[in-house]
């Protein structure tokens, strides 16, 4: 059986001005995560994640802040993009995010990150888990200057696509 795993990491600084979305999911705060796209540092670690399981690069390489189609785009849409590029060799497996930030306070919209996220990625729910830390009030994420989300996903290559 071919299994891999791959591991993502992101972090956004949080300005006024700016939506904040986490996990695909839009999240009522007086500040966003500052990012040539929305700043989703929970989808931006999934997409480097994957991509990293799979030795095919990361975000930036696929994505360029440089390029002016992913100025603002939804990272829902990357999601997307590099699921659809891989799923007809590999399926996801199962995503693991860790997502560390002291305010706002994100346990009620777990289960909704969950859920786009598994729709998303074309698995169950159950096989995402939705995790969040503070940082002790440690550095800029302590300060709540910034959030940042650590991926852990592990993908299966299709039987049909597998070396005997």
């Amino acid at each position: 059986m071919s299994y891999r795993v791959g591991t993502g990491f992101d972090i956004h600084r949080l300005v006024a001005g700016r939506e904040l979305v986490l996990g695909g999911v839009r999240i009522p705060h007086s500040k966003g995560l500052l990012g040539h796209s929305d700043g989703d540092v929970i989808i931006h670690a999934i997409c480097d994640a994957i991509l990293g399981a799979l030795a095919r690069g990361d975000i930036g390489q696929h994505f360029p802040d440089s390029s002016e189609e992913t100025l603002g785009m939804n990272s829902l849409e990357m999601l997307k993009i590099i699921i659809e590029e891989v799923s007809a060799e590999y399926r996801i497996v199962n995503i693991d995010v860790n997502c560390i930030c002291e305010q706002p306070k994100l346990s009620a919209y777990r289960n909704d990150m969950t859920t786009t996220i598994a729709d998303t990625c074309g698995i169950v729910s159950d096989m995402v888990s939705v995790k969040f830390r503070t940082h002790e009030g440690l550095g800029e994420i302590g300060r709540s200057e910034a959030i940042s989300a650590q991926v852990v996903v592990l993908v299966h290559k299709h039987r049909d696509q597998e070396e005997e």
